[in-house]
């Protein structure tokens, strides 16, 4: 389905559990990539099995044909608002914890958001902890900025580098993996529900 914002019309795919969700989980994209990315779809399917609802949102710029976001986070962040508001006034979803999540760019924008939305809780993979090559660059403060519970996932080989565990809730850093989390993404899955079961449902 697609959900109107100010910015242009955001995708929606919506999978959601028999019954009453546990949670209603809203995950995107990296700035160049889509929801189909091994370590999302793998979220999703654990998610799922856990009772957790997952709305997987291809932002307005890739529905509008666009491949990255550009230099303004506002823009970005106001169509994710748009988004996410409209999934939770879905009535199935009153009353059920909200995680927001993302991947790389995603990440930034769960953790930009949060608060704002009164998510429960962020889940980040792959947060960039700034450009390759450019460690003074630093995006900590997004994360220490969230102003609820952050799970960072990582490679211990990421170009964009890793977060400081106290920067984040929790900190979780996967050997061997790189930027894509592509190695394990059932592991990068079934740690991060266990996350969510133990700090939002």
């Amino acid at each position: 389905m697609e959900i109107a914002t100010p910015r242009g019309p955001a995708r929606i795919d919506l999978d959601t559990p028999g019954g009453r969700a546990r949670y209603l989980l809203v995950v995107t994209h990296g700035a160049g990539g889509g929801v189909d990315a091994p370590d999302i779809l793998a979220v999703r399917g654990a998610a799922l099995k856990a009772g957790g609802a997952v709305a997987r949102v291809t932002q307005a710029y890739r529905v509008a044909g666009r491949k990255m976001p550009g230099a303004k986070t506002e823009s970005q962040d106001e169509a994710w608002r748009a988004v996410v508001a409209a999934l939770t006034e879905r009535p199935e979803f009153g009353g059920v914890p909200l995680v927001l999540g993302g991947r790389s760019n995603g990440a930034r924008v769960a953790c930009r958001t949060a608060a704002d939305l009164g998510a429960a809780a962020v889940v980040a993979l792959a947060f960039p902890l700034h450009p390759p090559g450019r460690p003074e660059r630093s995006r900590a403060a997004e994360l220490r900025g969230a102003g609820v519970p952050v799970l960072v996932v990582n490679g211990d080989r990421d170009p964009f580098g890793v977060p400081d565990a106290a920067d984040a809730t929790t900190l979780l850093v996967r050997p061997g993996e790189r930027h894509d989390l592509a190695k394990d993404p059932e592991g990068v899955a079934g740690a991060v529900v266990e996350w969510i079961t133990r700090h939002v449902a």
